[in-house]
């Protein structure tokens, strides 16, 4: 039951909410989230940090990026079925839909966007 209490409670949070439901679209990095909720760093930093822990989202890695997304692979039974309640309860929200704009446009800033589940990342621009 306790962990089944913290999926709810992570859910509880609109920001949580909305970064959950723009990986349903795709992947992101730390950066491609912030922009798309325009969002600070550590907000979007512990946003998936706190996804990844109750089990909702997996990560990877690509080259010095880290990339998070969706863990459908292991994601079944009651998580399965908040993903798509969570899902279905945005699809007509406003807000949602500025995310989903904003996530078209929205790219990897710099040489690498990487993060850990510390809360720290890291998005450096280019040198130049």
């Amino acid at each position: 039951m306790k962990e089944t209490l913290k999926a709810f409670k992570v859910l509880s949070d609109e920001t949580k909410m909305r970064i959950l439901n723009i990986l349903l679209e795709r992947e992101c990095c730390v950066c491609e989230v912030m922009q798309a909720l325009e969002i600070s760093q550590s907000k979007a930093s512990r946003g998936l940090s706190a996804l990844y822990d109750v089990g909702f989202l997996k990560q990877r890695k690509d080259g010095l990026w880290s990339l998070y997304s969706i863990d459908k692979d292991n994601i079944s039974g009651y998580k399965s079925q908040l993903v798509e309640a969570v899902q279905e309860a945005l699809k007509h929200n406003k807000k949602i839909a500025l995310d989903k704009e904003r996530l078209k446009k929205a790219s990897r800033n710099g040489a690498r966007c990487n993060s850990s589940f510390d809360g720290d990342a890291i998005c450096q621009p280019n040198a130049t």
